[in-house]
């Protein structure tokens, strides 16, 4: 697939156009993007501290439903009673906005995103991104944790046809 097709695919997927050029990091089992990656800076110059991005559907309803259910609260309470899970919460933060800050040129004086996973130094903000940072090959055990509640990720059919939502496309729980 070609980055033009990437870049209508993903925005069928989000339901708007993109602010930067993105980079497919994950695909689904039907080849469509499931994570890109978004430059630290979006085109207008805004700093932007989310460096991977979930698109996939049908990992986006999965995980609100988890969000709904109080899983931010119960990734909260698990870092704080789980040592070697909140130490690995912390260094996926910490790897995030290493790999993030990497990709700003030397001498690059516009102002800096911010924060770890999701644009938040420390705890969790967000399951989408997290999971977007494990699906995109980070080392992260909230992501870790998110994958085993809402995979696989299983369509039978394309979400998007010809740049555009499918109609024969089911959002499954």
């Amino acid at each position: 697939m070609s980055a033009a097709d990437d870049r209508k695919v993903v925005e069928s997927q989000i339901g708007r156009p993109l602010r930067a050029e993105s980079e497919v990091m994950a695909r689904c089992h039907l080849d469509l993007p499931v994570v890109v990656r978004v430059p630290p800076h979006l085109d207008d110059g805004t700093p932007f501290p989310t460096l991977y991005w979930l698109t996939c559907p049908l990992a986006i309803t999965r995980i609100g439903r988890v969000e709904g259910a109080g899983g931010v609260k119960r990734m909260e309470a698990k870092a704080e009673t789980d040592p070697a899970f909140g130490a690995g919460m912390v260094a996926a933060h910490e790897a995030y906005a290493a790999e993030r800050d990497s990709l700003i040129e030397a001498g690059d004086d516009r102002p800096r995103p911010s924060g770890g996973v999701g644009g938040t130094a420390e705890g969790v903000k967000c399951l989408h991104a997290h999971y977007a940072h494990t699906a995109a090959g980070g080392d992260n055990p909230v992501g870790w944790l998110v994958a085993s509640w809402i995979e696989p990720l299983d369509c039978e059919v394309p979400c998007v046809v010809d740049g555009a939502l499918n109609p024969r496309w089911v959002n499954r729980p």
